[in-house]
């Protein structure tokens, strides 16, 4: 066989390898959602950097509920056995309770700020 032609033979066969354990990987887990990295200060921010801010609380809150939608439907899929599915249940309902519980913390705080601001500006 041609050089180049065994090359690219190669390649190609990487590349599909690649894409298939890229798409492999995409299912394995449901993506745990970021919170927001920063809460502006209420007592300095701009009414831009709250708008932003609350933006960005919106689509947390959002990629909150798209995981526990993923956790669920991940639950139906991977259940094989009852026992297996009480424990997968257990496990996506932690994962869900965290991420959840993070985001309650998140928006008091945030919330917290929003009051601070709003009193300031008047």
């Amino acid at each position: 066989m041609n050089p180049i032609k065994l090359k690219l033979a190669k390649l190609e066969l990487f590349c599909g390898v690649l894409l298939a354990v890229g798409s492999c990987a995409a299912n394995a887990d449901c993506a745990y959602p970021k919170a927001p990295a920063a809460i502006p200060d209420g007592k300095t921010a701009s009414e831009t950097d709250m708008v932003t801010a609350m933006t960005a609380f919106k689509t947390y809150d959002a990629e909150v509920k798209s995981f526990g939608a993923c956790l669920e439907q991940e639950t139906k899929d991977k259940a094989a056995g009852t026992a297996q599915l009480m424990q997968l249940k257990t496990m996506q309902t932690k994962k869900l309770n965290a991420a959840v519980e993070e985001l309650q913390s998140k928006a008091k705080d945030f919330n917290e700020q929003v009051r601070i601001f709003k009193a300031r500006s008047g």
